[in-house]
């Protein structure tokens, strides 16, 4: 297990976010619009009757008379635009793209009640919404946009762009399968309690209808850190690390509704991958925990012929959301592969 400790050293290279106007948690993360160089344009559009909060990359010296490729990017699970989705949409926008990362429905800064539903018919949905906020905004070469998620949003990513052919290209990093992680439990450690667990998810979804509140899940958030290091797996270990100590957001949660599991426990990303025909890039930490997630999808996208998976030696999950030597190698992977595709 690797685990970060906090240090006056390493403190100091910690993302500075209480003063940053537009809340992002990130390193190196802009802190004004200057002109020529990339800048950050908070939006809201209106997605299925839900206010959509999203932030807009331009890449330096923008012109909207011009013609950029451009890419939705999005969050983890549990996760915001402003933690690791803005990291890359600001560092994709410094290459060139225009770049959005927005808040799903029901979460972050984004409309819905009750507030963290995790419905995968609704997080695929958020990035058509995304690309819909693309297509219109001024710049954006609508034969050229892609899909990039991470994490959960990664998961996502691959189901929408099955059928979005809008998106020209598809990308994800540390690619997560929600739902059959809530279904089997993480590495199938929970394989044994579905029954059970959908009946909770069934009566919480009563309860819900009568008006008589609305269960969630733990917060992993709200744990003691000695708690969080007893935690079973790194990707929880260093989760805990990322989401409440390092690169903690207010409107970040782990918590999701109960009832989501009738969802989730149907969902599985990795199906229908045959209908990805286009360019596909899916990256690894090759010490993930998780890399089973993204093998499998990988696997199972029988649909196009260019397609690669890119690992990152060495690497656990959540740390290829921060850490500077990871970021650097995926970034310059994305971009690599990218400039030959969009």
């Amino acid at each position: 297990m690797s685990k970060m400790i906090l240090t006056d050293a390493n403190v100091a290279e910690l993302p500075k976010f209480n003063d940053n106007p537009w809340g992002l948690v990130y390193a190196d993360a802009i802190t004004e619009n200057k002109p020529g160089e990339v800048n950050i344009h908070p939006i809201n559009y209106t997605l299925n009757g839900l206010k959509i909060a999203a932030n807009i990359y331009t890449p330096a010296n923008y012109d909207p008379k011009k013609q950029y490729p451009a890419l939705t990017v999005a969050h983890p699970n549990g996760g915001v635009k402003e933690q690791v989705a803005g990291l890359f949409a600001q560092r994709l926008a410094e290459h060139g793209y225009i770049t959005i990362t927005a808040d799903a429905s029901y979460q972050g800064g984004s409309e819905g009640q009750p507030r963290m539903v995790d419905n995968p018919a609704y997080r695929v949905e958020d990035i058509h919404g995304m690309a819909d906020a693309l297509s219109l905004f001024p710049g954006v070469d609508y034969d050229r946009m892609g899909a990039f998620g991470i994490c959960g949003g990664g998961g996502y990513t691959l189901r929408a762009g099955q059928t979005d052919k809008r998106f020209k290209v598809v990308a994800t990093l540390s690619a997560f399968n929600s739902g059959l992680v809530r279904r089997n439990g993480f590495m199938d450690s929970e394989a044994n309690t579905i029954q059970e667990r959908l009946k909770t998810a069934s009566e919480a979804r009563e309860k819900e209808v009568r008006g008589d509140g609305v269960d969630y899940t733990p917060d992993l958030k709200e744990m003691a850190p000695e708690d969080a290091a007893k935690l079973p797996y790194d990707l929880y270990k260093e989760g805990y690390t990322y989401y409440a100590q390092t690169h903690a957001h207010p409107k970040s949660s782990f918590v999701y509704t109960v009832s989501s599991f009738l969802n989730l426990m149907t969902y599985d990303a990795s199906e229908n991958m045959d209908l990805v025909n286009v360019p596909l890039l899916m990256m690894a930490g090759k010490a993930a925990d998780t890399f089973y997630l993204t093998e499998k999808a990988y696997a199972n996208a029988t649909g196009t012929s260019d397609k690669e998976l890119f690992l990152i030696e060495g690497a656990h999950h959540i740390e290829t959301y921060w850490k500077p030597e990871y970021v650097e190698q995926e970034l310059n992977k994305l971009v690599d592969w990218l400039s030959t595709r969009l």
